[in-house]
């Protein structure tokens, strides 16, 4: 491809740009390619066959009916910033800095000294590309092509936020009506406005949002199309269906599930399309497509929420709602179509696995969480999840662990203040100490963590809390700090 047609594909606003690293590297047909699309806020009924009533999801329930549905697959964190840290590094978000929720303010981001997902296939010979909503930090030493990525596009952290302050400008960049950039630094940030930039530098502002999801879909199909002849690995974050909720014209008002239902039918659209120029790139049987969600439904924003049914709860907390995520797993000749995965297994197991898979390894001399899940993938007979334990954590503190059938709530004890009257009749305000008693539940038998069963299996819950209490004590002993700017 020479400069004039590789700038036509990539689209407006590509020629003040060298040609990305990703058109130049040696090539190795031979090993398989990685597509991994994870939705923000989408809930665990938000998919069709997941059981949503009222949202259609052909192309997903079609992939699902190709390759394999993962009933109990996990995120590592019920938020967003720790949720993305823990896929790309295959750890908990503790190990890796026990990132927050970053903001424009922030100065902290993924440590540049992990190492991620892209950063391993790229020795492997592979192109790499994020599309999407990155959120592990804005500033430059913490942005996609920081962590192994070639090439980015996207927006740097939540669609609700607003333009962090220094950002870098493209000479070209498109600006709202009657905006300049100085006019930008001067003035107050609104809300819901974010950039958009491609590689490290903010080409619109505000960005169109209606036309974002198209757009990430349009350029995931162009980087497929320029690296056919190579391996190549795609991560697709999707701004969607984090509020505010936006849609295409083509598919606003379409759903019955209102605004939230029309977000999730283009998501799904967007994954026929990726799937789409897959297959007409000739590479069906040598691509893995994933598809899963950073955490649980926003259940407080109502009809502009999702359904996390029939867990409980959703995002924020560590009750499945939160952390269990619809999955689906694509690789026409490797995974046998139509097939359920009960195992457990998460996000965290996605890079030793595709490691693996490209003829690679996990990164040496530090702890990686996750765990080979290829067995479970290829439906291999007897297969069974690689975890003794998992682990829910909620910031830096561990709240629950699952093993097999068992999820224990960790008890714990609290500070809450109270009223009380004195004895001459005022009233004073006290600090009063309540301890939360662990609670167990049988998830097999109980998805919907409805009825605690502690005191009928005193022996599981004393395993379980030994279990998490080991677990909690090394993984502190050897976390690793976030980086700063």
């Amino acid at each position: 491809m020479n400069r004039r047609d590789f700038l036509k594909a990539v689209g407006a606003g590509a020629a003040a740009l060298a040609a990305p690293r990703w058109l130049s590297a040696a090539r190795a047909p031979n090993k398989p390619n990685f597509i991994v699309i994870f939705t923000d806020d989408q809930g665990y009924q938000d998919v069709g066959c997941f059981g949503s009533p009222d949202i259609r999801t052909p192309n997903l329930d079609r992939m699902a009916a190709e390759g394999m549905k993962f009933t109990d697959f996990y995120v590592a964190a019920s938020v967003c910033s720790p949720s993305r840290a823990a896929l790309l590094t295959g750890c908990y978000p503790p190990r890796v800095g026990g990132l927050p929720v970053l903001f424009p303010r922030s100065t902290i981001g993924l440590n540049p000294e992990e190492v991620t997902i892209a950063e391993i296939l790229k020795k492997q010979g592979y192109a790499t590309a994020c599309f999407g909503k990155w959120h592990l930090g804005h500033l430059p030493p913490f942005l996609p092509r920081r962590h192994g990525f070639d090439y980015y596009y996207g927006i740097p952290y939540s669609n609700d936020m607003t333009l962090a302050a220094d950002m870098k400008f493209a000479a070209d960049v498109k600006l709202g009506e009657g905006l300049s950039v100085e006019q930008l630094k001067a003035a107050g940030k609104k809300g819901g406005q974010v950039p958009l930039m491609r590689n490290e530098e903010v080409i619109e502002y505000p960005a169109d949002q209606s036309t974002l999801t198209k757009r990430y879909t349009e350029e995931v199909v162009r980087f497929i199309g320029a690296n056919k002849d190579r391996p190549f690995f795609v991560y697709l974050p999707h701004t969607m269906p984090h509020v505010p909720l936006y849609a295409s014209e083509a598919f606003k008002g379409k759903s019955k599930r209102g605004l939230y239902g029309d977000v999730i039918e283009e998501i799904d659209w967007s994954v026929g399309e990726i799937i789409k120029a897959v297959q007409a790139a000739g590479l069906d049987e040598r691509t893995l497509v994933v598809f899963t969600s950073d955490n649980g439904p926003w259940l407080s924003k109502g009809a502009a929420g999702g359904s996390a049914l029939p867990l409980r709860d959703g995002k924020f907390g560590t009750w499945e709602g939160g952390m269990r995520e619809p999955t689906i797993m694509r690789w026409p000749g490797r995974i046998p179509g139509g097939s359920v995965c009960s195992e457990v297994a998460g996000t965290i197991d996605l890079l030793p696995t595709l490691a693996k898979l490209a003829g690679g390894a996990p990164p040496a001399g530090r702890v990686i969480d996750g765990k080979d899940i290829w067995p479970l993938m290829a439906a291999q007979a007897d297969a069974r999840s690689p975890h003794e334990g998992y682990y829910y954590y909620r910031g830096k503190g561990l709240q629950a662990v699952r093993s097999g059938q068992w999820k224990l709530r960790l008890g714990s004890k609290r500070t809450v203040r109270k009223k009380e009257k004195t004895a001459d009749g005022k009233t004073k305000t006290v600090q009063v100490a309540v301890e939360d008693k662990a609670q167990l539940y049988d998830l097999a038998a109980d998805i919907g963590e409805k009825t605690n069963v502690a005191e009928q299996h005193p022996d599981v819950v004393k395993r379980l809390a030994e279990l998490a209490r080991a677990f909690d004590e090394a993984l502190q002993a050897d976390a690793r700090p976030p980086g700063k700017a």
